[in-house]
């Protein structure tokens, strides 16, 4: 049986740091090899061309990597009705947000803890909000969900909160663009 992942104080045995080197990286296995390449071969590149900026949650006692996440700023147009929906009365379509750009859970900490995922979009959430009172405005959080590579990963979002984005919706699409409110 999986151990909650916040319940039992265990986010305490991690702790949350930013990418810095892909050494750290060898042993980090998600299901999708697409992910995985990612954290070995482009995100500090992206992070030196100011694309994308990677964190990593790593397990103390080993240094493991327990998961990853890329952020980046991101602007998503809405409809009238989704504009309605969150009460925004702006002449302009674009609204400001962060985008979680890459979120991956090794398997062996999938396996062991319940609730990384939750966790690293928690953590975006209040990173987010710190950026909205110190740097720059954003109103949403937002993903495009990877259905080619994980088709539960639609129902994941939607239990933190997201809503598919309908400017963005189609159903041949590999991903689907949504949508969390940070103060609603």
């Amino acid at each position: 049986m999986r151990e909650m992942f916040g319940k039992s104080g265990r986010p305490d045995e991690f702790k949350f740091v930013p990418f810095i080197s892909p050494k750290s990286c060898g042993s980090f296995n998600c299901s999708s090899s697409e992910y995985n390449d990612y954290l070995i071969n482009d995100a500090l590149r992206s992070q030196h061309d100011h694309i994308a900026l990677t964190w990593l949650l790593t397990e103390r006692s080993t240094g493991k990597i327990a998961a990853y996440m890329s952020l980046v700023m991101d602007a998503i147009k809405l409809s009238g009705a989704e504009k309605e929906l969150h009460n925004l009365k702006y002449p302009f379509r674009t609204i400001p947000a962060m985008k979680i750009a890459k979120l991956a859970v090794d398997c062996g900490f999938s396996e062991k803890y319940k609730g990384i995922g939750t966790f690293m979009i928690d953590t975006a959430e209040r990173l987010a909000t710190a950026c909205n009172i110190d740097y720059c405005a954003a109103r949403f959080l937002t993903v495009d969900a990877d259905i080619e590579h994980d088709n539960g990963v639609l129902v994941f979002y939607e239990k933190n909160g997201f809503t598919p984005n309908a400017e963005l919706y189609n159903k041949n699409r590999k991903t689907i663009s949504m949508r969390k409110d940070l103060y609603q």
